[in-house]
Protein backbone atom coordinates (compact mmCIF):
# COMPACT_ATOMS: atom_id res chain seq x y z
CA UNK A 1 0.00 0.00 0.00
CA UNK A 2 0.99 4.06 -0.33
CA UNK A 3 0.29 5.76 2.51
CA UNK A 4 1.28 9.46 2.21
CA UNK A 5 0.78 11.69 4.87
CA UNK A 6 -2.04 14.89 4.64
CA UNK A 7 -4.41 17.91 5.33
CA UNK A 8 -7.88 17.94 4.36
CA UNK A 9 -8.21 21.35 2.30
CA UNK A 10 -11.65 21.14 0.76
CA UNK A 11 -14.57 19.01 1.36
CA UNK A 12 -17.45 19.37 -1.40
CA UNK A 13 -20.52 16.52 -0.89
CA UNK A 14 -23.41 15.44 -3.23
CA UNK A 15 -25.72 12.97 -1.67
CA UNK A 16 -23.52 10.87 0.27
CA UNK A 17 -20.56 11.35 -1.73
CA UNK A 18 -17.90 13.40 -1.18
CA UNK A 19 -15.07 15.21 -3.31
CA UNK A 20 -11.92 15.38 -0.85
CA UNK A 21 -9.17 17.97 -1.67
CA UNK A 22 -5.96 16.80 -0.06
CA UNK A 23 -3.23 18.96 0.59
CA UNK A 24 0.08 16.48 0.79
CA UNK A 25 3.31 18.67 0.97
CA UNK A 26 1.79 21.07 -1.27
CA UNK A 27 0.34 19.00 -4.03
CA UNK A 28 -3.48 18.47 -3.99
CA UNK A 29 -4.66 14.90 -4.20
CA UNK A 30 -8.78 14.46 -5.09
CA UNK A 31 -10.38 11.80 -3.35
CA UNK A 32 -14.34 10.67 -3.60
CA UNK A 33 -15.36 8.86 -1.26
CA UNK A 34 -18.56 7.18 0.03
CA UNK A 35 -18.95 9.19 3.23
CA UNK A 36 -20.00 12.52 4.47
CA UNK A 37 -18.58 14.88 7.20
CA UNK A 38 -22.33 13.43 8.97
CA UNK A 39 -21.38 10.13 8.85
CA UNK A 40 -17.59 10.65 8.91
CA UNK A 41 -16.21 12.75 11.22
CA UNK A 42 -12.67 12.58 10.88
CA UNK A 43 -13.54 14.35 7.41
CA UNK A 44 -13.35 18.57 8.27
CA UNK A 45 -11.29 20.82 6.99
CA UNK A 46 -7.91 20.97 8.69
CA UNK A 47 -7.51 17.90 10.16
CA UNK A 48 -4.51 15.60 9.21
CA UNK A 49 -5.23 11.83 7.31
CA UNK A 50 -3.63 9.52 5.59
CA UNK A 51 -3.96 9.16 1.90
CA UNK A 52 -3.90 5.50 0.99
CA UNK A 53 -3.69 3.48 -2.34
CA UNK A 54 -2.80 0.57 -3.88
CA UNK A 55 0.21 -0.72 -6.02
CA UNK A 56 -2.14 -1.86 -8.82
CA UNK A 57 -3.75 1.50 -8.51
CA UNK A 58 -0.80 3.44 -10.04
CA UNK A 59 -0.58 3.99 -13.39
CA UNK A 60 2.79 4.73 -15.30
CA UNK A 61 3.07 7.30 -17.66
CA UNK A 62 6.67 8.11 -19.28
CA UNK A 63 7.68 11.82 -19.28
CA UNK A 64 5.51 14.87 -17.56
CA UNK A 65 2.67 15.76 -20.50
CA UNK A 66 -0.08 13.71 -20.51
CA UNK A 67 -3.32 14.69 -21.40
CA UNK A 68 -6.42 12.80 -19.65
CA UNK A 69 -8.76 13.14 -17.14
CA UNK A 70 -6.70 11.70 -14.06
CA UNK A 71 -6.46 14.74 -11.18
CA UNK A 72 -4.07 13.03 -8.92
CA UNK A 73 -0.55 13.10 -11.20
CA UNK A 74 3.17 12.49 -9.45
CA UNK A 75 6.08 13.57 -11.42
CA UNK A 76 9.30 11.64 -10.67
CA UNK A 77 11.96 9.58 -11.35
CA UNK A 78 12.57 5.79 -10.72
CA UNK A 79 14.59 4.51 -8.29
CA UNK A 80 14.10 0.94 -8.66
CA UNK A 81 12.98 -1.66 -11.09
CA UNK A 82 11.83 -5.52 -9.75
CA UNK A 83 11.13 -6.90 -12.86
CA UNK A 84 9.84 -10.67 -12.96
CA UNK A 85 8.01 -12.77 -15.45
CA UNK A 86 4.47 -11.00 -15.60
CA UNK A 87 4.92 -8.20 -13.24
CA UNK A 88 7.08 -5.63 -11.84
CA UNK A 89 7.15 -3.42 -9.07
CA UNK A 90 8.38 0.06 -10.01
CA UNK A 91 9.42 2.44 -7.05
CA UNK A 92 9.14 6.48 -7.96
CA UNK A 93 10.56 9.29 -6.29
CA UNK A 94 7.84 12.41 -6.22
CA UNK A 95 7.13 15.54 -4.76
CA UNK A 96 4.67 13.58 -2.49
CA UNK A 97 7.31 10.61 -1.75
CA UNK A 98 7.98 7.49 -2.81
CA UNK A 99 5.41 5.34 -4.94
CA UNK A 100 5.12 2.54 -5.60
CA UNK A 101 3.15 0.62 -8.65
CA UNK A 102 3.28 -2.66 -9.76
CA UNK A 103 2.55 -3.02 -13.94
CA UNK A 104 3.24 -5.78 -16.38
CA UNK A 105 6.87 -6.48 -17.06
CA UNK A 106 5.31 -6.20 -20.71
CA UNK A 107 4.85 -2.62 -20.23
CA UNK A 108 8.08 -1.94 -18.68
CA UNK A 109 9.24 -3.02 -21.67
CA UNK A 110 7.65 -1.40 -24.04
CA UNK A 111 8.11 1.93 -22.12
CA UNK A 112 11.88 1.39 -22.25
CA UNK A 113 11.77 1.99 -18.63
CA UNK A 114 14.89 2.32 -16.18
CA UNK A 115 16.46 3.61 -13.24
CA UNK A 116 16.32 7.28 -13.86
CA UNK A 117 13.50 7.50 -16.30
CA UNK A 118 11.28 10.59 -15.69
CA UNK A 119 7.75 9.23 -15.35
CA UNK A 120 4.52 9.93 -14.09
CA UNK A 121 2.73 8.43 -11.40
CA UNK A 122 -1.15 8.54 -11.86
CA UNK A 123 -4.00 7.57 -9.87
CA UNK A 124 -7.88 8.17 -10.25
CA UNK A 125 -9.47 9.88 -7.84
CA UNK A 126 -12.10 7.12 -7.24
CA UNK A 127 -9.03 4.27 -6.05
CA UNK A 128 -8.10 6.95 -3.12
CA UNK A 129 -9.02 5.82 0.29
CA UNK A 130 -9.06 8.06 3.22
CA UNK A 131 -8.15 7.38 7.20
CA UNK A 132 -7.87 8.91 10.36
Amino acid sequence: MNILKGEIENIKVSGSLSLVHINVLKTRISAIVIDTPKTEPFLKIGNNIDVVFKETEVIIGKGIHHNISMQNKFIGNILSIESRDLLSKLVVNTSVGKITSIITTNAVKQLELEIGTEVTAMVKTNEIMLSE
